[in-house]
């Protein structure tokens, strides 16, 4: 396979982490701006206690935004012979006469689990570089199965047989 087949996998989270952030800033910035010593004449105690509100919604805004922009999009490629999982650093490269079938766990947090050419399922070393191997690659929970299924079919990857009667 010579062409480029490509899936970015969706990310909620990191939208949501974002967006989330760049509302709070601008509120948590104008509450404390216009609450703090230059605002408000005379307000009392309620002058500060907005004020305090208003730097606990900025400094919020500021780390979800941070949050968000350190996230990673898991990636899906198959190129010049060989099957790639981008996700940051992480970076997972087989020979693509090495994977035999595939198959999608279903949950929360959707994965992809990737056979040797007798069927049995591959391990890879953990993404959050703990010691633990994996028999599959996290996706997002935001991944349809039919997307991944479409793009291995396109990959020219079969899905996994589980059934008892294969090969009759």
């Amino acid at each position: 396979m010579s062409e480029k087949v490509r899936l970015t996998c969706p990310m909620g989270r990191k939208r949501a982490e974002l967006g989330g952030g760049a509302l709070l800033l601008p509120v948590g910035a104008a509450a404390a701006g216009l609450a703090g010593p230059w605002g408000l004449a005379d307000a009392g105690a309620w002058r500060w206690a907005v004020v305090a509100l208003g730097a606990a919604a900025l400094l919020a805004g500021l780390l979800l935004l941070v949050d968000g922009i350190r996230l990673q999009v898991p990636v899906l490629e198959v190129e010049d012979g060989e099957f790639r999982y981008i996700r940051g650093r992480y970076i997972v490269r087989i020979p693509f006469a090495d994977v035999g079938s595939y198959y999608v766990l279903p949950g929360r947090t959707r994965s992809l689990g990737l056979c040797d050419v007798t069927g049995r399922p591959r391990q890879f070393p953990s993404v959050q570089g703990r010691r633990a191997s994996r028999p599959y690659l996290p996706l997002t929970g935001l991944t349809s199965p039919a997307k991944v299924e479409e793009f291995m079919r396109t990959a020219g990857i079969p899905p996994r047989d589980r059934s008892l009667t294969s090969g009759r």
